[in-house]
């Protein structure tokens, strides 16, 4: 019993540190409606978005799509990730993998929140897992996070001057 809990333990202790999630929000003074028009004009990201540089392909569920990010004082990636949730006006998520899953694993969420008042709750996070999620977590943490900040801004700067 006393080596049971113990692999347990373990389990949940490596599990947890293969593990990281990034979540960032933005209030924008727009309707759902306009901040979902911003975000799924996919052609013009190179023209504002300072993290996704690019997305190509038919963005519907069950698709893959390939997608350019560029963090901040960061290499950029090229990625292949599938289409999970694609709800007007409410939800984009995706999941990628480098290489193959379980390596290190990100599922990508765009949700965008009607507050009831003419504005919007964006919210854009994304949950890392996989063995290499250790070796990049202080990356994830600054540059990654920081591109989630810069896209919002800029998201919220194109749909409250519409």
């Amino acid at each position: 019993m006393k080596n049971l809990a113990t692999i347990i333990l373990i389990t949940f202790l490596n599990a947890s540190a293969m593990a990281k999630e990034i979540k960032t929000e933005i209030i924008i003074n727009a309707t759902t409606e306009n901040v979902w028009a911003i975000l799924t004009d996919f052609k013009n990201y190179p023209n504002w978005n300072p993290f996704i540089k690019y997305i190509k392909g038919e963005v519907k569920v069950g698709n893959k799509i390939i997608a350019r990010i560029e963090p901040p004082k960061a290499k950029g990636m090229i990625f292949k990730p599938r289409i999970l949730i694609f709800d007007k006006n409410k939800e984009i998520r995706w999941i990628g993998h480098l290489l193959f899953p379980g390596l290190f694993d990100g599922e990508h969420k765009f949700e965008l929140i009607d507050n009831g008042n003419g504005t919007t709750t964006f919210i854009q996070s994304e949950k890392f897992k996989g063995i290499l999620v250790p070796l990049f977590k202080k990356k994830l943490e600054n540059n990654t996070k920081k591109g989630f900040e810069e896209m919002n801004i800029k998201l919220k700067e194109l749909a409250e001057n519409r």
